[in-house]
């Protein structure tokens, strides 16, 4: 794409009305300095000196979509606890609307509670539930697709295996996407992998679809690539194949082959969730699958500079194309 087509569609972005339904979580922070070994086991002492929180999950799906310019709204669970109260407090701060998130006393809020000696991470604590919620909770997050579907303009289902996306769930979304002639974007987990037949991009990353299918990847064979689409019952299977770029399959029998744009990698964490919230926001703004995937590739290569687990902005993106065009 040109810059002048990537402004356009980001300029585009900015009246663009984004639903995200999938799995919130809470990412937390622990992190110091290892100078001895504890004398109770054979493990490090860290000397905690920072502590923070960040949004996870669908949330932050729902994040990026807002540092690009759409409203967001997100559909999901918080547990009645502090942490959920934090999550939503996050999630407003970002000016994310949470009016389809349902606090409930079933199951507590994910949470990931990550320990760093400075940088490098020695050990992850996860607090969750990953079956299904129940079906009445099932049944009012379904509900709550159907109420706000129609007031958006492109559907992302994000799923992390932690139990909201349900088969009433996923049915609503798919459903209120064909009624409402709007396009659904799918970022699968392997429990409900095939579980989304009508999707308008469904974004697997390597490892995903290599789990799901069981046998090697062959992102450059468009036979191979055609079949596993139509297996899927997508309109465009997007893969993502990191520092090799993406393989977009459409639904004409064309392969595209988009290649990364990154300079360099600092962080690869958050980079499929940045890839979901542009392919999404271009889509709704007029795009074509090649170009929300192209626009997309970008918005990672900027994504995956940074430390962490971060958003990217229009303006970013556009001194990125440029830049990209220059060289």
């Amino acid at each position: 794409m040109t810059p002048e087509r990537v402004g356009e569609l980001l300029e585009r972005a900015a009246g663009v009305r984004v639903l995200v339904v999938g799995d919130l979580m809470l990412d937390r922070y622990i992190s110091g300095p290892v100078d001895r070994v504890s004398p109770e086991a054979p493990v490090p002492v860290v000397r905690v000196e920072e502590e923070g929180s960040a949004i996870g999950g669908a949330g932050n799906v729902a994040a990026n979509v807002t540092s690009l310019g759409p409203s967001c709204r997100v559909i999901g669970y918080a547990g009645d606890d502090p942490e959920g109260e934090l999550l939503l407090g996050a999630l407003e701060a970002c000016g994310v609307q949470t009016d389809g998130v349902e606090r409930t006393d079933e199951r507590p809020t994910t949470v990931k509670t990550r320990v760093l000696a400075r940088h490098q991470q020695i050990v992850r604590f996860d607090r969750e539930v990953e079956h299904d919620v129940s079906p009445d909770l099932a049944d009012t997050l379904a509900s709550s697709v159907m109420r706000l579907a129609g007031e958006s303009d492109v559907l992302i289902i994000q799923d992390y295996n932690k139990g909201v996306l349900a088969p009433v769930v996923i049915r609503a979304v798919l459903n209120a996407a064909v009624t409402h002639g709007i396009p659904s974007v799918v970022d699968p987990k392997r429990r409900n992998f095939f579980s989304y037949p009508g999707a308008t991009v469904f974004k697997p990353n390597a490892k995903e679809l290599e789990d799901a299918l069981g046998e090697f990847l062959r992102p450059d064979d468009p036979e191979w690539m055609e079949a596993i689409r139509q297996r899927l019952d997508c309109e465009y299977l997007l893969l993502t194949l990191g520092d090799r770029g993406m393989a977009l399959q459409t639904r004409e029998g064309r392969l595209v082959r988009v290649p990364t744009a990154a300079a360099g990698v600092y962080d690869v964490s958050g980079a499929g969730d940045t890839v979901t919230a542009a392919v999404a926001t271009a889509l709704a703004a007029g795009g074509t699958a090649t170009e929300a995937a192209e626009l997309a590739n970008h918005a990672a290569a900027v994504e995956v500079g940074k430390a962490g687990v971060a958003t990217v902005s229009p303006s970013e993106i556009k001194a990125h194309v440029q830049a990209h065009a220059d060289s």
